[in-house]
């Protein structure tokens, strides 16, 4: 199981929102690109990056900053926040990003979606599945569609899309632990492979997790635990993870 320590960026830094909320923000570091440096050095073969700021207004903000991420670190890394046409995912793909993840295009555009996979290989792109109530969220996490969880993972499959990054809001940044039951539902589909994030705060959430390996669950996104010191990079590294 790949474990994907989080860098969410907004104004430059690197912050934690509490399910997805703007206005409540903890700021952990004025720095990102040294933070995926300090990850590096504890052994993360993937990091995952989220542009806040380009998630919120459609575009990215902070384009500059993840490229400098690129160029100072060898880990794979994957970006999400504010990839809406191919124009932008090429940009990135130009840049040394190894992996994109489309959120609200997939609603919105999934004639892009399906393009892109066409240009840029299956492998590229995974598609972030962000669910409030049931529903899929858009743009940021800022409104909610009224697409279901089920009717989405119908569009996707549709779509041809093989890897899914699953997150309940609600559990997003409270470290009460994943949302196992939204995961079976993914799960159950057999047509992706799935990276859970949202909640995770313990050793004992990811033995939960490890279970559903080989159902298809890929990897575990981690954010606010690492940060406090919930949990330890090289620790679970060693203890859980596998290369990509």
């Amino acid at each position: 199981m790949i474990i994907y320590p989080a860098i969410d960026i907004k104004g430059g830094r690197c912050v934690r929102l509490a399910q997805g909320d703007f206005s409540k923000e903890t700021v952990f570091s004025q720095d990102p690109v040294e933070v995926a440096q300090k990850w590096e050095n504890l052994g993360a073969s993937w990091i995952h990056i989220v542009d806040l700021d380009g998630a919120k207004l459609g575009s990215p903000q902070n384009f500059e900053l993840i490229k400098q991420i690129r160029e100072k670190t060898k880990v794979d890394i994957q970006v999400g926040g504010g990839i809406r046409d191919l124009d932008t995912a090429k940009r990135y793909f130009d840049s040394g990003i190894d992996r994109l993840i489309l959120g609200s295009a997939v609603i919105e555009s999934p004639a892009m979606v399906k393009e892109a996979i066409i240009d840029f290989g299956p492998e590229k792109i995974a598609v972030g599945v962000d669910v409030n109530n049931n529903f899929v969220a858009l743009r940021g996490w800022t409104s909610t569609s009224t697409v279901t969880l089920e009717q989405a993972l119908e569009k996707l499959c549709e779509l041809n899309i093989r890897r899914i990054i699953y997150t309940d809001i609600s559990r997003d940044g409270m470290m009460s632990g994943p949302d196992m039951k939204g995961l079976e539902k993914i799960l159950h589909f057999k047509h992706f492979s799935v990276i859970a994030s949202g909640g995770i705060s313990s050793m004992d959430d990811i033995k939960r997790l490890s279970f559903y390996e080989m159902q298809g669950l890929e990897g575990v996104i981690i954010g606010k635990a690492l940060y406090s010191g919930n949990l330890h990079l090289d620790e679970l590294i060693k203890r859980f993870s596998a290369s990509a």
